[in-house]
């Protein structure tokens, strides 16, 4: 059940919030530098509401993320920005003792929690730690994978140690492109060892509790790019969420997503978090969104009307196929609705 109660439709996706929670890569930037309309949309949200930020990326500190952001324009401190080496160390705390020895894979951002919490830090499995937590960082190679290996050699169930991951992004966008994740790099583990990580980041929900709880949240908002980690976990945790589309998930990721994965809003950039979000009207299997109306015609996805704006037609079709509880592959799906005229890294 949700936590927080949801809007009118016709409502401005920031009316009536008090929090806003952001992602960082792929809604507020890729790589060094920020997304069109992301920082000037930010700040105008900040009128009145705190803004803070998650973030899956255990690369860097809570400070550097706010020193960045500060560069960009968007004013933060480091107690802003909830980080998952922030919620694997919540985890941790619950399942070795105080001062335990911890094998790090990452980087800096996740040294740095593990210190904080009282852990100490080891690069090696012949230190014999308590522990393994892994997170992503672009110095980890096949000598930091290959240490948590040997040290996750014995199942869990049998004596062995727990392993956290922060997250398990597949991707995360850069300026050049997309890159792999921390997901791969656990995956290259799990392939290796064959038992499973504990994740502590999005999609899970101790990111979202650790957030609400630290800025006393009544009335969040989550501003995500990615289903299946942050529209999913803003779900999981009753939190509203607003899909911006200038990031990793496209037009036609939108049209597919599974129930738990589908987002409050669809945004083509973050100026529509001020704008009225239109109505959407499903009446005998047509979903229209002011000027564009898809329909669905027993096999086939149909636009009956594109609109004005390629945001509503993603709206309509989304809406049009979301509602009738089939997934998207039993469906003809003409391209231009999935289209992607939307910025992307």
């Amino acid at each position: 059940m949700p936590l927080f109660g949801r809007r009118p439709a016709t409502a401005a996706p920031l009316e009536g919030v008090d929090v806003v929670l952001a992602d960082l890569d792929g809604v507020v930037y890729a790589g060094a530098g920020a997304l069109p309309h992301a920082v000037e949309s930010l700040n105008r949200a900040r009128d009145g509401r705190v803004l803070a930020y998650i973030t899956n990326n255990a690369s860097r500190t809570d400070a550097s993320v706010a020193a960045h952001l500060s560069e960009l324009g968007l004013r933060t401190d480091a107690r802003d920005v909830v980080t998952s080496p922030q919620a694997a160390m919540r985890l941790l705390s619950t399942r070795i003792p105080a001062g335990s020895t911890v094998l790090v894979v990452g980087g800096d951002g996740l040294v740095v929690e593990v210190e904080k919490a009282g852990f100490a830090v080891t690069r090696s499995a012949d230190d014999a730690p308590a522990a393994v937590v892994q997170g992503f960082a672009p110095e980890v190679g096949w000598t930091q994978l290959a240490e948590a290996a040997f040290a996750l050699k014995v199942p869990e169930e049998d004596g062995g140690i727990p392993w956290i991951a922060t997250n398990t992004d597949w991707t995360i966008p850069q300026s050049r492109g997309i890159a792999p994740g921390n997901g791969t790099l656990v995956s290259a583990v799990h392939t290796a060892v064959g038992r499973l990580a504990t994740v502590a980041g999005k999609p899970e929900v101790p990111i979202f509790e650790e957030a609400v709880s630290r800025f006393d949240a009544r009335h969040p908002l989550f501003l995500g790019d990615r289903l299946d980690t942050d529209i999913l976990g803003a779900n999981r945790a009753g939190i509203p969420s607003a899909l911006v589309l200038t990031g990793i998930d496209r037009p036609k990721h939108v049209l597919a997503a599974p129930e738990g994965s589908r987002p409050t809003y669809i945004l083509g950039d973050l100026r529509e978090l001020h704008e009225p979000y239109p109505q959407v009207r499903v009446t005998d299997g047509a979903a229209t969104v002011r000027g564009a109306t898809v329909a669905i015609d027993g096999p086939d996805v149909r636009i009956v009307s594109e609109g004005d704006r390629p945001i509503d037609l993603v709206r309509a079709g989304a809406a049009a196929i979301w509602s009738t509880g089939r997934a998207i592959f039993g469906f003809r799906v003409p391209e231009r609705l999935y289209a992607d005229p939307f910025h992307r890294p």
